[in-house]
């Protein structure tokens, strides 16, 4: 099975998975997914939401196979 990395970047810093998980290519996207709002929930819980991160998979070639902004990672439901 392939094995694929999920690193954490915004536009000047990065966290590098170092060890990566295995799985079909097609659970990548929801893995992201999964990744992104569970880094969100923890900032929401200190009362900040930054959009500027993203999650970058790679897979074992150093390819990026997928690529999450977190603005994309939720839905915004503005108040009326």
């Amino acid at each position: 099975m392939p094995q694929y990395f999920f690193h954490l970047r915004d536009s000047t810093d990065e966290v590098l998975d170092p060890d990566g998980m295995q799985m079909p290519a097609e659970a990548v996207a929801g893995a992201a997914l999964m990744q992104a709002r569970d880094c969100m929930a923890g900032d929401v819980r200190s009362g900040l939401l930054d959009f500027r991160y993203r999650i970058d998979v790679h897979d074992e070639a150093g390819k990026v196979v997928h690529s999450l902004p977190f603005e994309h990672a939720l839905e915004v439901v503005p108040p009326r």
